[in-house]
């Protein structure tokens, strides 16, 4: 089998990844790109994304499968029956602390010109030196948590500034 054959390490990394937040008792989060083929409630699709709690609480008959993510979840107090190809999810990480991987966009996204949100808004880079990745595979994804114990270590890459307690953990990508 050849590189070229092999088959998508998305699916192992999410399941790894999942598998990591229920051992350290953290809550698995999952950031969707909705197309026609994501079945999800629409109502709560914001900019063309979805955020989900895939933890054992939030969820029913989750399987983690190589295709699909699929499960049950209460929405509003409605159950619905919700169905993600995995090449759909973007980020999967812990709401308690960001921490977590990002994906490079579906391949069609790319394709067609249609930048998401968080792309569209970062910022440019701030050194000259830095090129344009030449395709989806050169992307580099940071997601960045609550907590910068981290001190600037002079690089290139701008840290962002320390948050105070109770925010949010955000994802940022860097072209």
């Amino acid at each position: 089998m050849t590189a070229q054959e092999s088959t998508s390490t998305r699916p192992y990394l999410i399941r790894a990844l999942y598998e990591w937040c229920t051992d350290n008792g953290l809550t698995p989060y999952v950031a969707v790109r909705v197309d026609d083929s994501v079945q999800v409630p629409r109502e709560y699709v914001k900019d063309g994304e979805i955020v989900l709690n895939i933890s054992f609480d939030a969820t029913s008959a989750l399987q983690l499968g190589n295709d699909f993510i699929e499960f049950k979840a209460r929405f509003g107090g409605k159950p619905r029956e919700i169905l993600v190809p995995v090449g759909r999810v973007i980020a999967i990480y812990a709401r308690e602390n960001g921490q977590g991987m990002a994906f490079p966009p579906p391949v069609d996204m790319l394709a067609g010109g249609d930048v998401p949100p968080v792309l569209a808004s970062a910022p440019a880079p701030a050194s000259p030196a830095v090129a344009a990745p030449a395709s989806a595979e050169d992307r580099v994804v940071q997601l960045v948590g609550s907590d910068d114990g981290a001190k600037d270590d002079g690089g290139d890459v701008p840290r962002p500034p320390p948050v105070s307690g109770g925010a949010r953990p955000s994802l940022k990508r860097v072209k």
